[in-house]
């Protein structure tokens, strides 16, 4: 066989293995549901079956039906009774308050031939709500360190909703610089993010970054209104007294 014919064949070959199984990842959190639902079924179905392989590759019926079973559903393993439904017309499975246990492998058998179309499920422990941590700068009393210091995707944001790009912090999270702006209402969050679940830390105001810096704000504004009030009135009345003086001295000299 000629080379070129040879490869034709391979990849043609390569092409079908692909297509003969179609693999469908599926993330969610503890506690959650999920629905599987097969691309297509005969409208003549007479027979369900949806098994699950865990990560050790232990098969277990999850639900099945049979159109000539007076019982209708059966939900043969422990792990599924009284959180599993099935849609005979659809063909879909519908597992609710999921636990870690719950993820593997999902393949379903119509008419007692299994399907090309299979479901990789990962149950994943919610995230938890993070906590910001804050580092000063010594000798920068207007820049602040704000450290998220978890495994999970971070996303750090302003007060505006823009995305602010954080640094790699050790041994792992991630940190950004903020500076003082001004602005008391200013603040930034960390969401986590484990393509299951998300979670928002409270949001941290500049205010509350930067109290020593709007101490001196505030104290250094206090003394120039301290400064005016104490000097001003008597340089006004000494502007005046000299007004009056420099008036009398001109009436004398005409008189």
């Amino acid at each position: 066989m000629p080379l070129r014919c040879l490869m034709l064949v391979t990849i043609c070959v390569v092409l079908i293995t692909t297509e003969a199984v179609s693999d469908e990842n599926v993330k969610k959190a503890v506690g959650e549901e999920v629905s599987l639902r097969p691309a297509r079924i005969d409208p003549l179905v007479s027979s369900i079956i949806w098994k699950h392989r865990n990560s050790s590759g232990f098969v277990v019926k999850a639900i099945e039906w049979d159109k000539d079973d007076d019982d209708g559903v059966n939900i043969p393993n422990q792990r599924f009774k009284g959180i599993t439904t099935l849609d005979e017309k659809t063909g879909q499975i519908t597992i609710t308050n999921l636990t870690v246990k719950h993820g593997g492998l999902y393949t379903i058998d119509i008419n007692n031939k299994e399907q090309e179309q299979r479901f990789n499920l990962k149950v994943m422990e919610k995230v938890l709500k993070p906590v910001i941590k804050l580092k000063k700068i010594e000798g920068n009393p207007d820049v602040m360190y704000l450290i998220c210091e978890y495994s999970e995707t971070i996303i750090w944001r302003n007060s505006s909703g823009e995305i602010l790009i954080g640094s790699l912090h050790h041994p792992k999270g991630e940190f950004i610089t903020v500076k003082f702006t001004g602005n008391p209402d200013n603040f930034y969050t960390c969401t986590l993010d484990n393509g299951a679940s998300t979670e928002t830390s409270d949001p941290v105001y500049e205010r509350e970054l930067f109290k020593d810096f709007w101490g001196f704000v505030i104290a250094s504004v206090g003394m120039v209104f301290i400064i005016l009030f104490l000097f001003i009135p008597p340089c006004h009345d000494y502007c005046a007294d000299c007004c009056r003086r420099h008036k009398t001295s001109q009436v004398s000299l005409f008189s």
